[in-house]
């Protein structure tokens, strides 16, 4: 395959590949955005960093001076590669944040580089993830749209409020619900891949069988400017304590029973489930989609490994990248790791305090704790998180009782149908999550006392 595919959905477990900015309460001027965030990503491309901070709000400046700025693009070049062309841009709001995505074609991925606008029109901080195409969503076939009706909601602590959607079944009620918990990266609340839409097609499929789903935009993602600042960030601040909100926020409601409230976590959020399921009482049953038990390190490096791999030759190139990566595992995995070490040199440049709170983690072991019934799903194509991680889930839980595993032959990460290896740009192909995992979660939650 082309080395320009090959290596784009790796960027899906990047948690915070970005530059830190606040937003700023001033009056919002007249300016096309648009055309700031193209001249912003012209300047990068043509190494002209001084230019390229000319519109950073005070704390960018602070924080991406002109040769921290050369760091950070030399380090997205090792990622993707060359720079080959623009392919667009497009724009989104939500409350006060403006974010302009700017599509780029690099050597080994398309991604979208996401300028992020403060209130006067300051560029407050810029993200690298994948790219999302905004074509029309079209509903699977076991969608039934006149079984439920969607209700737009916002939870959360006053400085982390999360926007996010209600599937909600039409009747009386109450109904069975269930939190949708993102994997790695900054997705939005239909965990958006290229054409795919995964978290929709789940919500979709299960409100169509009477059971409500609640989606909402990660933490993230929605607040990507200031967190990426944080020094300290784990996956506590990242995912658990917003899945914790999301489940206090349906229980409160008449329509939702809150005796059946569950959490169903992909791929990363499946990995946490343990440490969500160890600070409630409150939840039903788990559902875990994909999720490691391998370190996740350790995950990302196979992930390169294995891409990398795809067209039969790995380069020079390719072998220093997976020198450099695993050399950053390696300092993830040294005892004398300090909190304060340099990002730059750990894997994807996330901070070490994450790297350090995931260390010791097992979570098929944690999983041993939780006193609720699970459902623990895998695709058997998946290159992201293999067979070898649903072998752990089944090592650890698969005498209980009240533990159902199933793996799914022809399903990608994505829980897509595919043929052969599965490839990054196998998620650049529409496709919907398959009626056989809406119908098992569906049918489990019904056997769930």
């Amino acid at each position: 395959m082309h080395r320009s595919s090959r290596a784009g959905v790796v960027l899906a477990v990047v948690a915070l590949l970005a530059v830190p900015g606040r937003t700023q309460e001033k009056a919002a001027p007249a300016v096309d955005l648009e055309k700031r965030a193209t001249e912003f990503v012209d300047r990068l491309i043509a190494g002209n960093w001084t230019a390229a901070t000319e519109r950073f709000d005070a704390t960018m400046r602070k924080e991406a001076p002109a040769d921290r700025l050369a760091e950070i693009w030399k380090s997205i070049g090792d990622r993707v590669g060359v720079f080959r062309e623009r392919l667009g841009t497009r724009r989104e709001q939500v409350k006060d944040y403006r974010f302009v995505f700017v599509a780029c074609r690099f050597e080994k991925a398309t991604v979208d580089l996401k300028v992020v606008f403060n209130a006067a029109g300051e560029i407050a901080g810029f993200f690298l993830q994948p790219h999302q195409d905004p074509a029309a969503y079209e509903a699977p076939a076991y969608v039934r749209r006149e079984a439920f009706r969607e209700v737009e909601c916002e939870f959360g602590e006053a400085r982390w409020r999360l926007p996010g959607t209600l599937a909600l079944p039409e009747g009386d009620g109450p109904f069975a619900a269930v939190v949708l918990v993102h994997g790695s990266g900054p997705n939005d609340r239909n965990e958006t891949v290229g054409p795919n839409q995964p978290f929709k097609d789940l919500a979709w499929g299960l409100a169509s069988r009477g059971i409500a789903v609640l989606r909402y935009e990660k933490r993230t993602r929605i607040h990507g400017a200031e967190m990426a600042g944080m020094t300290d960030l784990t996956v506590k601040e990242e995912t658990v304590d917003d899945a914790l909100l999301a489940v206090a926020w349906l229980r409160a409601r008449s329509d939702i029973d809150a005796a059946r409230v569950f959490v169903l976590g992909h791929s990363l959020g499946g990995m946490l489930v343990p440490r969500i399921g160890a600070r409630t009482r409150d939840v039903a049953g788990y559902i875990v989609l994909a999720g490691p038990t391998r370190p996740m390190d350790e995950v990302i490096l196979a992930q390169y490994r294995y891409i990398f791999s795809l067209d039969g030759a790995i380069s020079a190139d390719d072998k220093k990248q997976l020198e450099e990566l695993k050399a950053q595992v390696e300092r993830v995995k040294d005892p004398d790791l300090a909190p304060d070490a340099p990002r730059e040199g750990l894997p994807l440049g996330v901070p070490a305090p994450y790297w350090l709170d995931l260390r010791g983690y097992q979570p098929a072991e944690a999983a041993r704790a939780l006193d609720r019934p699970m459902l623990v799903l895998q695709g058997e194509r998946d290159y992201q998180v293999t067979m070898a991680d649903f072998a752990g889930w089944k090592s650890v839980l698969g005498d209980r009782k009240d533990v159902v595993l199933r793996s799914f032959p022809a399903l990608n990460h994505l829980f897509m149908a595919g043929e052969g290896r599965s490839t990054p740009t196998e998620y650049q192909k529409p496709g919907h999550v398959d009626e056989a995992v809406i119908a098992a979660i569906a049918d489990w939650i019904r056997t769930v006392e």
